[in-house]
């Protein structure tokens, strides 16, 4: 293996993830980065639903938008963000995306040292890179990462996933949900709708965990689940402030970081509540909860074995039965159990 050249390195290109989970799970890698170039500039270049988490974050100094819906659409597009990358005359490529697409980017670009997992048949245009084998997708995707840098000698940093809330955002979110405590209740995944458990089994969680612990509601999600928002809104006793589609992705992670707890499918939002330490109760079914559970302590997983699980579709070809085998008394009793770890109490 290569070793990497570390001597002269003052710009650093990361070409972040896709999604939004995927990419908070980079966050600890990141952070490695940062301390083992704590001089050199970090840039990421991100698609646009992804970009706001980055900007600002304390371990990149800039974001680059690779939109390729817009103005860098098609091969045209593509040699022009590799031009514009040329410019920026980066030293080292640091690729979490494990598409070709990012390893050609980084080529186009110039920039004469670039790591990566040889995925996607890009192997020869990396000049640091390692096979992506079975044993390593075993690991949780947090340390798919943190393995990569390791390799080549990038260490250091906490080893926790991080994302910045700012001042302006916490004052805004504190007036969004005033006073508390809050639960989130976030129902949508925006993976597919395999990943998703059942709307009235969620109205169900958020009226007893309000009713035991006096907690406030909030529903969290983007515009695509806003369906699933009024279902469960109508079909809930208490009173529910439905946020799903009406944030930013920046203020639903402020939205987050007011909360007790969060009760979720596994989803983007899922990890960034991980990220900024909320409690979590987390409903699982096609996906695998070994390599993408919530990264900390303060979590449950709640999820039944089935033969055809875990899956990986977006959209479940049978009969729902990993996610219509979760009962609401199993989330409620998974609540229950961490909200009394965490320090919750009961209603008077």
């Amino acid at each position: 293996m290569k070793a990497l050249d570390s001597t002269d390195i003052k710009r650093i290109m990361v070409r972040s993830t896709n999604w939004v989970g995927d990419v908070v799970m980079t966050t600890p890698a990141l952070g490695a980065l940062r301390a083992t170039f704590p001089e050199a500039e970090i840039v990421v270049v991100a698609k646009p639903v992804v970009a706001p988490l980055f900007d600002p974050h304390p371990y990149c100094d800039r974001v680059l938008v690779f939109d390729k819906n817009g103005p860098h659409r098609g091969v045209k597009g593509l040699l022009r963000f590799g031009a514009m990358l040329r410019r920026e005359r980066f030293d080292l490529a640091v690729l979490f995306q494990k598409a070709i697409e990012a390893a050609i980017l980084a080529t186009l670009a110039r920039i004469p040292q670039r790591i990566g997992y040889r995925t996607d048949g890009r192997g020869l245009l990396l000049t640091h890179s390692l096979p992506f084998t079975e044993e390593i997708s075993r690991r949780h995707h947090t340390q798919h990462y943190l393995h990569l840098l390791q390799s080549f000698g990038i260490q250091g940093g906490d080893g926790g996933q991080r994302l910045l809330v700012t001042a302006n955002e916490a004052e805004w979110a504190k007036g969004m949900l005033p006073g508390g405590p809050w639960l989130a209740v976030n129902p949508g995944a925006a993976y597919g709708s395999a990943k998703r458990w059942i709307p009235g089994r969620f109205a169900e969680v958020g009226d007893r965990l309000a009713e035991e612990f006096g907690l406030h509601l909030v529903l969290t999600g983007g515009p695509g689940e806003k369906e699933i928002g009024r279902d469960i809104e109508q079909a809930m006793r208490q009173p529910v402030l439905n946020l799903i589609g009406k944030t930013t992705l920046r203020q639903m992670t402020a939205v987050l970081s007011r909360c007790r707890l969060v009760v979720t499918n596994d989803s983007g939002p899922m990890h960034v509540a991980a990220a900024l330490g909320i409690p979590i109760v987390a409903i699982f079914g096609p996906t695998d909860h070994t390599t993408t559970h919530p990264y900390g302590d303060a979590f449950r997983i709640v999820r039944h074995d089935c033969e055809c699980a875990p899956c990986l579709k977006r959209i479940c070809p049978t009969d729902h039965r990993c996610m219509e085998a979760v009962t609401a008394g199993e989330v409620i009793d998974a609540a229950r159990s961490l909200l009394q770890e965490t320090g919750g109490h009961a209603a008077e």
